[in-house]
């Protein structure tokens, strides 16, 4: 039945997981007509981790969008004159040296034009773009594990681009807010880092990486309780009426992460003289007790969670819908990457 119609993988190897999603283009619109996901016990058994989840998961699409991140990849915001596509390319690789901590033979460079949202700036005789950095050999790698799964790499993306994309869709489902042109924040909060994305409507703003995330909340719970980490892991993600303790351990790692959020929040808005009006929360560290309630008194502002499946019919005859919802917060990231099968032919 799907032999004509477009799929692609979205293969999302995290630090501690893996999530997969099997997205199928057709005349109505996305489905999700595949999901796996996995728990990578160690470094030396993700492989082994990604192939048992696609093969318990029964996808059979071998065209697979990843991601890559970490101190290994740079993105910048830069100002440069207007110029065409093609200008932009050879202009960012002469300009790398200016914004990048890496020799400019060190890495692969890309970028794009950034969509002007005021009439001022679209008059002007300058542009705002992205740079994109990311050093060959972590690529190299990258594309070489891809390839020794069987699998086939198409795309290889960004952690924090393929979770704007993933909230993109829900331009079409009809869902985003009415005023599209305020800014928001996704803050996708996994094992060992938190992604932060600011969006206009589709145009990316801003976008860091924090090196906090949900080993640090477990380590504070094991550190409090004098539990191993195993144990301290299960307690957050299930305390079984040890709310108030749980909460108490994870409270200053909480207001580290906050703080370091809010001073993202604060540089784009004196950059862009522009508020960030609403922070919508992802990743599985993103349920911990009292995260929400810390994030909304440090910001300020509205602290929600939102549904990445929102425009995509899920297959139910061909996906585990039990475990699909279970994990459904995990999965903007995976899913961002199967949304790029338009870039797929």
């Amino acid at each position: 039945m799907f032999s004509r119609q477009k799929s692609l993988v979205g293969l999302d190897i995290g630090n501690d997981e893996v999530k997969v999603v099997e997205l199928t283009r057709t005349s109505e619109g996305l489905e999700l007509t595949g999901f796996g996901w996995g728990k990578i016990p160690s470094p030396e058994e993700t492989l082994d981790t990604v192939k048992a989840v696609l093969r318990e998961s029964g996808i059979r699409c071998r065209k697979v969008a990843t991601s890559v991140s970490g101190r290994s990849v740079v993105v910048r915001y830069i100002t440069l004159p207007n110029l065409d596509d093609d200008e932009l390319q050879e202009t960012l690789r002469l300009e790398a040296d200016k914004y990048i901590p890496f020799d400019r033979d060190e890495v692969s460079i890309d970028g794009q034009k950034i969509e002007s949202h005021s009439e001022d700036d679209a008059a002007s005789d300058e542009m705002k773009s992205i740079l994109v950095a990311v050093k060959k050999d972590l690529l190299q790698d990258h594309i070489d594990q891809v390839q020794e799964l069987g699998l086939v790499p198409t795309v290889v993306d960004v952690d924090t681009f393929a979770l704007g994309n993933s909230f993109d869709l829900r331009t079409e489902a009809g869902v985003q807010d009415e005023d599209s042109d305020k800014a928001v924040a996704l803050v996708d909060i996994g094992a060992t880092k938190t992604n932060i994305h600011i969006v206009r409507g589709k145009t990316s703003c801003f976008s860091r990486e924090i090196y906090l995330g949900g080993k640090d909340l477990t380590d504070a719970i094991a550190r409090r309780e004098h539990l191993d980490e195993a144990e301290a892991e299960d307690l957050k993600c299930d305390p079984q009426g040890n709310e108030q303790m749980v909460a108490n351990a994870v409270q200053p790692i909480l207001d580290e992460i906050a703080g370091e959020i809010q001073l993202s929040f604060d540089y784009f808005e004196n950059q862009f003289d522009f508020p960030v009006e609403e922070v919508f929360l992802s990743g599985g560290a993103s349920q911990t007790v009292g995260l929400q309630e810390t994030f909304e008194r440090v910001f300020e502002r509205d602290v929600k969670t939102w549904d990445p499946l929102a425009m995509i019919k899920v297959r139910e005859d061909l996906v585990d819908v039990e475990a699909l919802q279970e994990h459904l917060v995990q999965l903007p990231v995976a899913l961002g990457l199967g949304s790029r099968i338009q870039d797929c032919v």
